[in-house]
């Protein structure tokens, strides 16, 4: 096995390229377009495949440092806790409640799929909870944090397995999103009922006529800075109390609170809030998050668990999908922003937060904005979740 590592700076440079390369196939193959599958998937996911045969067919093992790619991650967050105004969160106070309890709601029936299935293939059930809400809705990194307790309960490549789920389910969640929002728009002929530019995606707005100078983006780079201190502290504080939450969360908190306190304290500021160059930073900290997560797939260490895992994660998919057509689109309100949800919630579902956004992004530059669902789903699948998700996954482990 030959080992060939990209450091930080040649990885964050390959994720650049490959995400352009996905802009330009986007632009050409009009199947992409109309399934709004996103850039960034679309570059990922073939340099995925590229790295997969050069591993096949010369033994080299491509890696790559990702340290950018998690550090787009908060800035991701920080930018959309910026833009959330208390007034929008009261005015969707009931929508927030009936995704949170939604959301709650799939986590148990995800795990109750994946010990089924698990028991149904003659596997362990600790491995259908691994394949369950501990590598999907948690992620890899919640696969990563729960090896060690499944290896306790005798699955000894509890790590491996728990990788592979989450790197399946990601792969499902980038692509499932678009054709749900397709399907459910179509049959509904549903369109944006929002007159407001979205947050995300402003190179779609050409007449926009706002100000934008280095000075704007700068002094949005400032404030994003400032929130991502005071969610640095704020984590070690939270930490200290014995509540573990990941960094951008307590940065998506300080993003909401300094957004609707600093405005109302110095109300001469210029507060970067819903502007073109907030955007652009959210547009460009996702992009390449996502291209960045996807290109560094490593498909090889698939193969071995592929069977099993394709089978449950395949099962997982359909009630997935099941799930948002029939109950969370109808529940949502079956209107334009239930429609864009419902693709948000296949990426958050099936993969993590920051497919979710990819996924309504998409969504939103080919249909109009919903300003609504950029405000929800985040909070839910960023905050909420986290802690309730290891609840359930103790109980699930204990069964």
């Amino acid at each position: 096995m030959i080992e060939m590592p990209f450091d930080n700076y040649m990885s964050y440079t390959i994720g650049i390229v490959v995400f352009f390369i996905g802009v330009y196939l986007t632009k050409k193959i009009r199947f992409l377009r109309d399934f709004n599958i996103p850039e960034p998937v679309t570059g990922g996911l073939l340099a995925a495949l590229l790295i997969y045969a050069v591993y096949i067919f010369t033994g080299s093992e491509i890696a790559f440092d990702l340290s950018t790619r998690d550090r787009l991650l908060v800035y991701f967050f920080t930018a959309i806790g910026l833009n959330a105004r208390f007034a929008d969160l009261v005015k969707g106070g009931k929508p927030l409640l009936i995704l949170l309890v939604l959301t709650l709601s799939f986590i148990v029936i995800q795990n109750v799929v994946g010990i089924t299935s698990a028991i149904f293939l003659d596997l362990p059930s600790t491995i259908g909870v691994l394949a369950g809400s501990v590598s999907l809705i948690g992620g890899h990194g919640t696969a990563i944090a729960w090896a060690p307790d499944a290896v306790e309960l005798g699955i000894p490549n509890a790590l491996e397995i728990g990788v592979a789920a989450a790197t399946l389910g990601l792969v499902v969640a980038s692509l499932v999103g678009g054709p749900i929002a397709k399907y459910l728009l179509a049959k509904h002929q549903l369109s944006s009922e929002s007159t407001a530019k979205p947050s995300i995606g402003i190179a779609y707005h050409k007449t926009d006529t706002e100000s934008f100078s280095h000075l704007s983006f700068m002094a949005v780079l400032l404030v994003i800075h400032i929130c991502i201190i005071i969610g640095f502290f704020a984590n070690k504080i939270f930490m200290e109390m014995g509540l573990k939450l990941p960094l951008f969360v307590t940065c998506l908190l300080a993003g909401i609170l300094l957004s609707n306190t600093v405005p109302h304290l110095l109300p001469k500021l210029h507060w970067p809030a819903r502007t073109r160059s907030l955007a652009i930073v959210s547009d460009f900290s996702l992009s390449l998050f996502l291209t960045m997560s996807l290109m560094s797939m490593q498909l090889w260490t698939l193969a071995d668990l592929a069977g099993p895992l394709f089978i449950i994660l395949g099962v997982q998919t359909c009630v997935a999908v099941l799930f948002i057509v029939y109950i969370l689109f109808p529940l949502m309100g079956r209107n334009y922003q239930a429609a864009v949800l419902s693709a948000g919630f296949g990426g958050f579902a099936l993969g993590a937060t920051p497919t979710a956004i990819a996924n309504m992004t998409a969504v939103t530059k080919a249909h109009g904005a919903a300003p609504m669902a950029f405000i929800i789903l985040p909070l839910v699948g960023a905050f909420f979740v986290d802690i309730t998700n290891a609840f359930i996954i103790r109980i699930a482990l204990n069964f």
